[in-house]
């Protein structure tokens, strides 16, 4: 609130400025990031406050804004009660995460031909304060499902430049791991290795609440399944039970069975478990010597590229 005042004018008419916009919080798109690691340490974002209006009919200053970057496939929930609110997937997408409050309204404002001296100003309204939850949910083409052990680390690895940790026990892999596979003609596609997915995932057993959220942005899933166990097909019902219980919705996503470590089969043994097998696509492979390898390629770019007319 303020009058104007000067050497030629001792009551002049009201000129109390406007105050600025607190700034807000803005989250964008950055394809280069690939993980949330880099706002591990940044517990509170803090946007500048507005300055206040000054005298003749000054506006204050808006806060400045901050932007965090995050990597495509981010989604942001309430920590209260865990609602969805969006999700950041373009490069460059800026979503507002948090408001920053209104500037007020100078006397200027409510001056009326009844009110020629208005007494009272407008004071701005407060910025938010709240605690948000940020997941990353990976975006690639092709995600890996399987059991523990399966040799999902080990088929990445030999199509990719990825360099996932290996070894003979279940739940190796701790983290998804993401390989970008080099096709023909300079082509490529992104693989997702999701950490081992087990009887009861969806309820939080082993791993699986982790991880399954990571399915979800898949475009194909390749259920993989190891030839040393020849229940393959029952193998192949408790991932898939596992991933309707979860989220209904995967079960409209295109899916390749991988038989590994085919190099413990014969030809007439492949045949013969070949018979058995679920209704979907497959493929037998063997992540060792290569056998299938260049084959199971050409099925995912086949599936990937298939035009709207083949579905």
């Amino acid at each position: 609130m303020h009058f104007h005042r000067d050497k030629f004018t001792r009551k002049g008419g009201p000129d109390g400025g406007d105050g600025g916009h607190g700034g807000h919080i803005i989250l964008r798109g950055n394809k280069n990031l690939w993980t949330l690691l880099h706002l591990r340490y940044m517990k509170h974002v803090i946007a500048e406050n507005g300055e206040g209006g000054g005298s003749v009919n000054k506006t204050g200053k808006d806060g400045k804004d901050v932007i965090v970057e995050v990597p495509l496939g981010t989604i942001v929930k309430n920590d209260e009660d865990d609602e969805l609110l969006f999700e950041i997937t373009e490069d460059g997408e800026e979503k507002i995460l948090l408001e920053g409050g209104m500037g007020g309204l100078g006397n200027w404002q409510f001056r009326s031909s009844t009110n020629q001296v208005p007494q009272y100003a407008q004071p701005g309204i407060p910025g938010k304060e709240e605690i948000k939850i940020l997941e990353l949910k990976i975006l690639a083409d092709v995600g890996l499902v399987g059991f523990p052990n399966v040799g999902k680390s080990t088929l990445l690895s030999v199509i990719s430049a990825a360099k996932p940790k290996i070894a003979d026990y279940a739940f190796t892999t701790l983290v998804p791991n993401i390989g970008v596979v080099q096709y023909r003609d300079n082509r490529s596609f992104v693989v997702a290795d999701i950490p081992g997915i087990i009887k009861g995932a969806h309820e939080g057993k082993g791993l699986g609440m982790q991880f399954l959220r990571h399915i979800e942005r898949n475009s194909i899933l390749l259920f993989l399944a190891s030839a040393e166990n020849l229940n393959i097909k029952e193998q192949y019902a408790v991932l898939l039970e596992e991933l309707r219980n979860y989220n209904a919705s995967l079960m409209i996503k295109e899916r390749i069975l991988v038989i590994t470590k085919s190099d413990l089969l014969d030809a007439e043994l492949i045949q013969e478990l070949s018979l058995d097998l679920p209704k979907i696509p497959f493929v037998f492979i063997s992540s060792v010597s290569g056998f299938g390898i260049e084959r199971l390629k050409d099925m995912v770019w086949e599936t990937l590229n298939k035009s709207a007319f083949d579905y």
